[in-house]
């Protein structure tokens, strides 16, 4: 059994009058990327400089305004990535680059030599605050931890004066779950102090779940106290560092937001310590999800996983929210057919707003593609094979015809497990497309007998086709082609044959399209049922060849 009693819970915030819970999320925060340096710092193995390089060109390409580029103060190929980012002249007017620094003074000088040649950089300064570090890791009381985070700023502060750039001061009481509320406060308001900063050139602090504690809503009432507490409110900037030890660190920089805060730091697809940081990616995408521009260029995120990947060497697991290949894939056949229907619903509407059953996003907005969205195997049912021959290959199989085709597949299915689009396709030429023997249709002359005295049989034709391969010529009329086939078919082999349903579509446009025909047939003599498929540039054509289809299916 396990030894729950080992753990103790952590405390909770009494705010009983906490305004979050009401509030939505409105716009996007102020995004900074942390992967090159607490992403990075988590990698089995880091990235080289040019890898640094490149993945700093795909965040700027993706459209961040802050990033974090490392800790140069703590090892060379740090400081390395940093000069040549200046020296290359890589960093766009408009980005900020960030930098974290212990308070130590040589730490700081080593910082800003790295910085030389930066017009606007974030000095990040922070020191553990939590009781529990307080107690085991640095055995200090509160009043020295304090002097900790002052000396810092005071040693950014000289450095910044003589700095050419633009300095900004981001603090962080790291730890931040562990702190008690008071004290983190009264941190930050000895570094504010200090610093003095304003509305024109505002100081960031950082709240970090650095170690993620209790359930999101205690997060969000955390923020939401400090939010309430800070003086000269309208000169910070409020910034929330979430780690995922818990899993829900999306969950709690979503409810972070509501609380008040102003700024994110995170990684692409939550590379970090542990379980990891923030997923970034994930919070825009549900930002865009609900119709809010998330303010980042993420159209196009097989090109980021791409890159990704082959930078960090991490993979990107199947069921990662928006970016896994099994995220938009439904094997379920109630899911299947429910998508099959809110597709064709969109397109019959002409609806601007996406509404898809168990897809939140339209994939291909995010570079995603169809194709992948229903896959087949023992579980799928009638929707999703009538979805990919649709969305694959253009045929529109009759809502009668699904569950006839889907048990084909079923029994492939059930004996090989899942079933490529190519093999459903390849077994619906099989039984229905190239289902030409005993009886294959050879040529059919039609001669129209309007004006006739028997209005019922206004069509002669003249049919020509072969049985086991022996050529057969048989005339008969009937109420237009289809009908005078159908009767000579059925007085041919002496059998009763009945169409229950007929329908036709184009494969595809232009004059020179095919267009495919299903013809629905019942042996009244059996009571079997079932459907032919038939295609040609000519629609008559097709339409009798769905018909021998048809016949060749329920008599032989």
């Amino acid at each position: 059994m396990l030894n729950y009693k080992r753990y103790k819970r952590n405390p909770v915030v009494d705010l009983k009058d906490r305004q979050w819970p009401d509030k939505q999320i409105e716009k996007a925060p102020v995004w900074c990327s942390v992967d090159l340096r607490d992403g990075n710092q988590a990698l089995i193995e880091p990235m080289v400089v040019e890898e640094k390089i490149e993945f700093f060109n795909l965040l700027v390409k993706l459209g961040f305004k802050e990033i974090e580029v490392g800790f140069p103060s703590a090892s060379q190929i740090e400081y390395d990535f940093l000069r040549q980012l200046v020296e290359r002249k890589l960093i766009p007017d408009d980005v900020v680059v960030q930098v974290l620094v212990q308070c130590r003074e040589h730490l700081i000088t080593r910082t800003f030599e790295a910085l030389e040649g930066v017009k606007k950089a974030i000095v990040h300064i922070y020191n553990s605050t939590s009781t529990l570090q307080r107690d085991v890791v640095f055995n200090k009381p509160k009043e020295d931890i304090i002097e900790i985070a002052r000396e810092g700023t005071r040693l950014v502060k000289k450095y910044a004066q003589t700095f050419p750039g633009e300095i900004l001061l981001e603090y962080s009481p790291e730890s931040f779950t562990g702190t008690e509320l008071d004290f983190a406060l009264e941190i930050c308001t000895a570094v504010q102090e200090i610093w003095e900063p304003t509305p024109d050139k505002k100081i960031i602090f950082n709240l970090p779940a650095t170690v993620e504690m209790n359930t999101p809503n205690v997060y969000a009432d955390q923020i939401e106290w400090m939010n309430r507490h800070f003086k000269d409110r309208d000169s910070i900037v409020l910034s929330v560092h979430p780690h995922n030890d818990r899993g829900t660190g999306v969950a709690i920089s979503e409810l972070a937001l509501l609380a008040g805060a102003d700024r994110v730091e995170g990684t692409l697809f939550g590379n970090g310590e542990r379980t990891g940081n923030v997923d970034i990616l994930t919070i825009a995408y549900n930002m865009f999800s609900q119709g809010i521009n998330p303010e980042l260029d993420i159209e196009n995120i097989k090109e980021i996983i791409e890159v990704y990947e082959r930078c960090t060497k991490m993979t990107i697991d199947p069921r990662h929210p928006y970016a896994g290949k099994l995220v938009f894939t439904a094997f379920s056949g109630s899911h299947q057919d429910a998508i099959n229907k809110g597709v064709k619903a969109m397109k019959e509407r002409k609806s601007e707003i996406w509404q898809v059953p168990y897809l939140p996003i339209d994939p291909a907005d995010i570079g995603r593609e169809y194709e992948p969205i229903v896959r087949i195997n023992s579980q799928s049912g009638k929707g999703g094979v009538a979805f990919i021959m649709d969305t694959y290959y253009g045929y529109k199989l009759p809502k009668a015809m699904h569950k006839e085709f889907a048990d084909i597949i079923q029994v492939i299915a059930e004996q090989h497990g899942e079933v490529a689009p190519e093999t459903i396709m390849n077994e619906f030429k099989a039984n229905y497309i190239d289902r030409k023997e005993p009886l294959h249709f050879r040529k059919c002359q039609i001669a129209d007998l309007s004006g006739s005295k028997d209005e019922d049989y206004d069509t002669q034709i003249i049919l020509t086709f072969t049985d086991h391969g022996v050529e057969k010529i048989v005339e008969h009329s009937g109420n237009g082609p289809i009908d005078a086939v159908k009767s000579a078919i059925s007085e041919y082999l002496n059998v009763d044959f009945k169409i229950l349903d007929y329908s036709e579509h184009a494969l595809a446009m232009g004059s020179n399209a095919k267009a495919a025909a299903y013809i629905q047939v019942l042996d009244k003599n059996t009571g079997k049922i079932t459907f032919g498929v038939g295609e040609s540039s000519n629609i008559t054509r097709a339409s009798i060849r769905a018909l021998f289809s048809a016949v060749n299916r329920i008599e032989f």
